[in-house]
């Protein structure tokens, strides 16, 4: 880290400042996290954690990502109070605790956090580790979308398209998957492209359809796989059998 840039000024730097200067410091931005974590600057701690959750840089060690995550939620840093709660829910470094991560999903959405509003509204919908409440989850939802959030925007569509908390509206729901698939969401590029069967443009769902590995969870593409496969469209079915697909 450079000596001339004090503990004050990394401390007031914004997120994308972080991202501009590690991005530049390349490998060697490791060192300047960990000073900088080990001097109370939250934002430093926060990355540093996620880099030891995830094993980016440096050995994964989920009990450390944990420990500096608590740090910088100490120190109000909102994204290190939603992993906390991420932490809890999936067990990673520290016991799961449902109840916990509801508590942490909460001081994250207090906090106006898209992801905390998200995680806390999954939560909500299936009553784990609190009373399920759709209409609060769909709140919370909400919230998220109007910020931008493409996950949520997703499931938003999905409560127009079910009609749940409200009157079925599948126009509503197209304009949702459309405006999740656009952000990146791989299920809203699923809904988008399975909207689009059915209004039979197949090439426009073909389309999106590639796209979803890019960012698919292995178990979904383990499901995608079938309903590719179970397709009426020749183009379809022979995307099944591409290689991303395969995988």
């Amino acid at each position: 880290m450079d000596a001339t840039v004090s503990v004050a000024q990394l401390s007031a730097l914004p997120a994308d400042g972080w991202a501009a200067m590690l991005a530049e410091a390349g490998e060697q931005s490791q060192p300047w996290l960990v000073a900088a974590a080990r001097q109370g600057v939250p934002r430093a701690q926060a990355i540093l954690a996620q880099r030891m959750l995830t094993g980016e840089g440096l050995p994964a060690d989920a009990k450390q990502a944990v420990y500096w995550f608590r740090q910088a939620a100490a120190r109000d840093d909102v994204e290190a109070v939603n992993m906390l709660g991420r932490c809890l829910e999936n067990g990673w470094g520290v016991p799961a605790d449902a109840q916990l991560a509801v508590y942490w999903y909460r001081q994250a959405a207090t906090l106006g956090l898209d992801w905390g509003r998200y995680n806390l509204a999954n939560l909500l919908m299936s009553g784990k580790g609190i009373d399920a409440d759709r209409a609060a989850a769909l709140a919370l939802y909400r919230q998220a979308a109007a910020q931008g959030h493409a996950k949520s925007i997703n499931i938003l569509g999905r409560f127009y398209e079910e009609g749940w908390e409200m009157p079925s509206d599948l126009a509503q729901a197209a304009v949702c998957y459309c405006e999740a698939a656009v952000g990146g969401d791989f299920r809203g590029q699923f809904n988008h492209a399975r909207l689009l069967l059915d209004k039979g443009k197949p090439q426009q769902a073909l389309a999106w359809l590639r796209r979803i590995p890019t960012s698919a969870t292995p178990a979904f593409m383990a499901n995608l796989r079938p309903w590719l496969l179970a397709s009426p469209l020749p183009a379809i079915r022979a995307l099944a059998d591409q290689a991303p697909f395969l995988a």
